[in-house]
């Protein structure tokens, strides 16, 4: 299987700059993933496609403000960082550029002196480690310094912080927000529950691996960035019982995708752990969990469209893109959505 079998054609202006006033308001394709049928409405119409019995599974992950602008100590050369994984309290592995002459030792200062670091190791990709100085707490020195990690297809400024995080978003940690869940608003998440829908939730913390290319042509040699997850128990007992009273799984995103099918063994039942995945699912994965999923629509080639392939078949998924193509939804992170099932 190529990585070019899962090229499609996406005029630039298709790719959504701004999220939208009212975030229910962003269109929804339905795809029946067995006959590839495809109907089209308003996200808020989610509601007619649920029905009492299932789960919906929300990934309730917390973006953190990661992108930080400073100078080099030494040299006053200007420096951007990018959080990715913490590593140790106050260790984290970094994204630096310019890259070059970010060598360990070097001494980084951010936001006239309030928050401090050194370079203390190169690891994987050429990621920094970097060492953080602070007086009090650095959530709050991130929130006041640090700016939201927009993917780089995204060059408009975002205005609000809040509308690159879910209306769900609890546990803070993520580089990239998990966007189909952007579409919710509080007042839909209570009439879905209204109806009898239970709302599972479950964290992976989403890294900048979730934008990187694919390079080789080969799927299977692809290795995926690992990312963190955590099931808690009661949760994965109220997905287990929706699974056993015949109702569906429903994943909101594809990462709560990802920690589902990590998380299950392989007579599907859910198990409360934690832990790293770097599970790839790609068409010839059999699903373990989920029985239906709601999804943004995702990077020709990407390792997102694999697995919605994986779901759909990439037939039916490449003719829905066609067509979200032709009718001219909005695509990527702030755009419109899908709900396979």
């Amino acid at each position: 299987m190529k990585t070019s079998d899962f090229y499609y054609d996406l005029p630039e202006e298709l790719i959504a700059q701004d999220p939208l006033e009212d975030r229910s308001s962003s269109r929804l394709m339905h795809l029946d993933k067995v006959t590839g049928e495809i109907s089209h409405h308003h996200f808020r119409e989610i509601l007619q496609f649920l029905r009492p019995g299932d789960c919906l599974v929300i990934n309730d992950t917390k973006v953190i403000p990661a992108r930080l602008y400073g100078h080099k100590e030494e040299t006053g050369a200007l420096i951007e960082i990018l959080l990715l994984k913490r590593r140790e309290k106050d260790i984290w592995e970094c994204l630096v550029k310019p890259g070059r002459k970010a060598r360990p030792g070097a001494r980084l200062t951010f936001g006239d002196g309030i928050l401090k670091g050194e370079i203390i190791d190169i690891v994987d990709e050429g990621n920094r480690l970097i060492q953080f100085e602070y007086e009090g707490i650095f959530e709050e020195i991130l929130d006041q310094l640090g700016e939201m990690p927009l993917p780089p297809y995204i060059t408009h400024k975002l205005k609000d912080k809040n509308r690159y995080q879910t209306v769900y978003a609890k546990h803070e940690g993520s580089a990239a927000a998990p966007t189909a869940g952007l579409h919710f608003t509080k007042e839909l998440l209570e009439q879905v529950e209204a109806m009898g829908v239970k709302i599972a939730h479950v964290t992976l913390h989403v890294g900048l691996g979730t934008f990187r290319p694919v390079k080789v042509e080969d799927v299977a040699e692809h290795h995926m960035h690992s990312e963190f997850y955590v099931v808690e128990e009661e949760q994965a007992a109220l997905i287990n019982e929706t699974k056993k009273n015949g109702g569906r799984v429903i994943s909101v995103g594809t990462t709560s995708c990802r920690t589902l099918e990590s998380a299950a063994d392989e007579n599907g039942i859910l198990h409360a752990k934690s832990g790293w995945t770097d599970i790839f699912i790609y068409p010839g994965y059999r699903f373990k969990m989920i029985d239906g999923l709601i999804t943004n629509f995702h990077l020709p080639e990407s390792t997102l469209l694999m697995l919605v392939s994986a779901l759909a078949g990439k037939e039916h998924i490449l003719a829905a893109y066609e067509e979200a193509v032709r009718e001219r939804y909005r695509f990527f992170s702030f755009g419109d959505a899908m709900f396979i099932e």
